[in-house]
């Protein structure tokens, strides 16, 4: 039943600074904007930041990011939009398919990604992670 990503929220500590970075990034369209909040796409993904205090005190999430497509053959052409915005890789790529990662200014993890799980998993056939189990 599920369909893909509905939408990411990204609590943020400052409204301004975040819609600033994320406005900034190429392929980013932002759709509408309140005091607490707006909404973004960044190709078909929706983003909705939202201004949240609690932010304030630097918690991050570790591993947990959010991954945006991008074509294989854009893929350096991203990155260097990216490098060229002052964005450093915070990451290195350890898994199939091209990938970029970094942080917004509340240290939220992004990635920009180029593969899919069929690849993923097909790599994953010929070198299979510790303990790994399939399910097909």
């Amino acid at each position: 039943m599920v369909a893909g990503l509905n939408h990411l929220t990204l609590a943020v500590a400052d409204l301004e600074r975040a819609w600033r970075f994320y406005t900034a990034l190429p392929g980013v369209r932002p759709k509408a904007r309140w005091d607490g909040g707006g909404y973004l796409l960044w190709g078909d993904a929706w983003l909705c930041l939202s201004q949240d205090d609690a932010v304030a005190g630097g918690i991050r999430a570790g591993y947990t990011h959010a991954a945006f497509s991008v074509k294989a053959e854009e893929f350096a052409d991203a990155v260097a939009a990216l490098q060229a915005l002052g964005i450093v890789a915070c990451k290195d790529n350890r898994s199939e398919g091209a990938s970029f990662y970094f942080r917004d200014p509340d240290g939220h993890l992004l990635e920009l990604h180029a593969g899919s799980l069929e690849r993923r998993l097909a790599a994953c056939r010929q070198q299979p992670y510790a303990g790994m189990q399939w399910f097909d």
